[in-house]
């Protein structure tokens, strides 16, 4: 219970595109909010996008605002993370994860400590 599996991810060039996808194993993702994070090497994990339950409010830092989208796909169940754009230094394991919680609103806050499920990470490789 509470397994996140992510798809999507690998090598493009800088200025292409990739879609994450994000389940969850045995449950669909159509009310839980979900943020995703990543970590490049040698780096700390920073939260990037996140959609809220209820209202599907959006929330996305900086360095990727205007780049990339998170959405529900409710006719799957899930929640995806375009990515426009993509530049080498956004090359990182990206990770979604889940709130179980069923008015979850995103805030910086969720940036800093992330939700209740976790996914197990993908690879995302932006090359020069």
């Amino acid at each position: 219970q509470g397994q996140l599996v992510q798809s999507g991810g690998g090598l493009v060039q800088s200025g292409g595109s990739l879609t994450l996808s994000c389940a969850g194993s045995g449950f669909r993702l159509d009310v839980n909010a979900i943020a995703w994070f990543r970590q490049a090497l040698g780096k700390g994990r920073e939260g990037i996008a996140c959609i809220s339950s209820g209202d599907n409010s959006t929330r996305y830092t900086n360095s990727v605002k205007g780049r990339f989208t998170v959405s529900r796909d409710n006719a799957k169940g899930m929640v995806n993370l375009q990515m426009n754009s993509l530049r080498p230094e956004d090359t990182a394991v990206y990770y979604c994860t889940a709130s179980t919680f069923p008015n979850y609103y995103c805030s910086e806050y969720t940036f800093k400590v992330g939700m209740d499920y976790w996914g197990t990470g993908t690879l995302v490789n932006v090359s020069s």
